[in-house]
C-alpha cells in the first residue's frame, strides 16, 4: 500500500509541474482562431478496449455531431499517467470544456485542479475525481446498482452459500460505489458469506485468471459478483459448465455480451447501465456550458436489473 500511495504522490507532483511548465499559460489566450474559437470539447476516456466505454464514446460522438460540438476523444488505455498528459494538453490547447472518464479517481485529481486554475470547466462521467471542482458529474447510481446486484445474487443462490467478489480498478469511484452497495446489502443475508475479494481491473482476461485461482482456494463458492460484465464473462469462462448452475454469477453494466450471457443462462443477472446515454448527457452538459447555461452538479442515470425475463428488452 505504501508503494501505491507514494506512486500516486509522485504522479500528482509530476502532473502539476508539467501543466505549470507547458500548459497553464495557454489559458490566457483569447479566442482568435483554433480550438477556443471553435469551442473544442475534449473527452478523455479511460479506455476503449472495454465495450462499455466504446458505447459511451459512440453516444458522445453522435450527440456532438447533432449539436455541432467539436469533440476530440482521447483514450488513456487505462493508464493514469497517459491521461494526465492528455489533460495537460487540453490545457495547453485551450479546450473550452473537458469531459473526463477517469482511469483513477485519486490520480486524476491534480489534473482536475490544474484545469480549474486554467478556468476550463470539467465534467466527469461514470467515475468522478476525488478532489477538485467538477462542474457536473454524470453517472449511473452505482451504489443502488450494487444493492440490487446483492439482492438478486442472494435470491438466485437461495440465500445461502459462499461468494467471491471480483472488484474493479482500485481507486475508481464506480468500483468503490458498486462495492459499497453490494457489501452493505449482502451483509443483511446471514446465510451468505463473502469468502474472497480481489481486483480483476474490470478486465475479462484478468478475471478469468483471478477466478480460476480463487475457485481453487474456495471450491465451495456458489456465487460470484463481478463489478462489471467483462469480469463476469471472464468468471463464466473460468467456471465452464458450472456457470449459471452450481455457481451463480451477477454482473454490472448491461453490455451486449452481458445481455447475451443472461439470455444463455450463464449470467444470472446484470445491472444495466446506459453507456450511450451517459456519453450523450455529458456532451449535452458541455454544450450548455459553451452556451453559458448553468448545468446540474450531479446527473444520475437510472440502472435496471436485467434477468432472463426482461433481457430481450435490453438487446
Amino acid at each position: 500500500m505504501m508503494k501505491f500511495k507514494t506512486a500516486h504522490k509522485m504522479l500528482a507532483t509530476a502532473v502539476v509541474a508539467t501543466m505549470a511548465a507547458t500548459g497553464l499559460a495557454g489559458c490566457n489566450r483569447d479566442g482568435g482562431s483554433g480550438s477556443a474559437a471553435s469551442g473544442t470539447v475534449v473527452l478523455a476516456v479511460s479506455t476503449q478496449t472495454n465495450p462499455f466505454f466504446v458505447q459511451l464514446v459512440d453516444g458522445a460522438k453522435k450527440e456532438a455531431k447533432a449539436k455541432g460540438v467539436n469533440l476530440q476523444v482521447q483514450d488513456a488505455s487505462d493508464d493514469a499517467a497517459t491521461q494526465a498528459n492528455q489533460l495537460a494538453n487540453a490545457v495547453s490547447t485551450v479546450a473550452k470544456v473537458v469531459i473526463v472518464n477517469p482511469t483513477d479517481s485519486d490520480a486524476v485529481a491534480p489534473s482536475v485542479k490544474a484545469l480549474n486554475k486554467a478556468k476550463i470547466p470539467v465534467i466527469t462521467v461514470d467515475r468522478s475525481s476525488s478532489s477538485g471542482d467538477v462542474a457536473s458529474f454524470i453517472a449511473s447510481d452505482n451504489v443502488a446498482g450494487g444493492v440490487e446486484a446483492a439482492k438478486e445474487l442472494a435470491k438466485i443462490m437461495g440465500d445461502k452459500g459462499e461468494i467471491i467478489h471480483l472488484q474493479g480498478t482500485p481507486g475508481a469511484s464506480a468500483s468503490r460505489d458498486r462495492g459499497k452497495g453490494f457489501t452493505g446489502e449482502i451483509a443483511k443475508h446471514p446465510g451468505i458469506k463473502v469468502v474472497a475479494k480481489q481486483t480483476a481491473n474490470f478486465d475479462r482476461s484478468k478475471a478469468l485468471d483471478v477466478t480460476t485461482n480463487l475457485l481453487q482456494a474456495h471450491p465451495k463458492a456458489a456465487g460470484i459478483f463481478a463489478e462489471n460484465d467483462e469480469m463476469a464473462i471472464g468468471a463464466i469462462s473460468a467456471l465452464g459448465s458450472k456457470a449459471g448452475k452450481s455457481v451463480k454469477v451477477v454482473g454490472f453494466d448491461g453490455t451486449a455480451d452481458g445481455i447475451k450471457a443472461v439470455k444463455a443462462g450463464t449470467l444470472g443477472a446484470t445491472i444495466a447501465q446506459q453507456p450511450a446515454l451517459l456519453g450523450k448527457t455529458a456532451v449535452d452538459q458541455a454544450a450548455d456550458i459553451l452556451a453559458g447555461k448553468t448545468v446540474s452538479k450531479t446527473t444520475p442515470i437510472k440502472v435496471v436489473l436485467v434477468t432472463k425475463d426482461n433481457a430481450k428488452d435490453y438487446e
